[in-house]
């Protein structure tokens, strides 16, 4: 998945590359435009989310909510770390 997605990264900042390009430095602005935007679509639609899915596919997404039980946590961690900055104050 990674090299998938390292490969079509490099594909798009080549079109990306050539639309500009084209769009600039010829006269053929509509195939320039036409290069951008379908890199655009691609980028957004196709290497994004798997990008994203490649990132989170391993993860508990429980783990980022905030429940009760993590909002107990974090008052419990804030309130340890608040005592040992007064016990070191001291």
């Amino acid at each position: 998945m990674r090299n998938a997605i390292i490969i079509l990264f490099c594909l798009l900042c080549l079109s990306l590359g050539y639309g500009l390009y084209l769009r600039y430095f010829t006269a053929d602005t509509l195939t320039g435009d036409r290069f951008l935007g379908i890199t655009i679509l691609a980028v957004a639609f196709i290497l994004m989310p798997m990008f994203l899915y490649h990132r989170w596919k391993d993860r508990n997404v429980k783990d980022y909510m905030l429940d009760e039980d993590n909002i107990r946590r974090m008052r419990d961690f804030n309130e340890s770390k608040d005592s040992r900055k007064n016990s070191e104050n001291q």
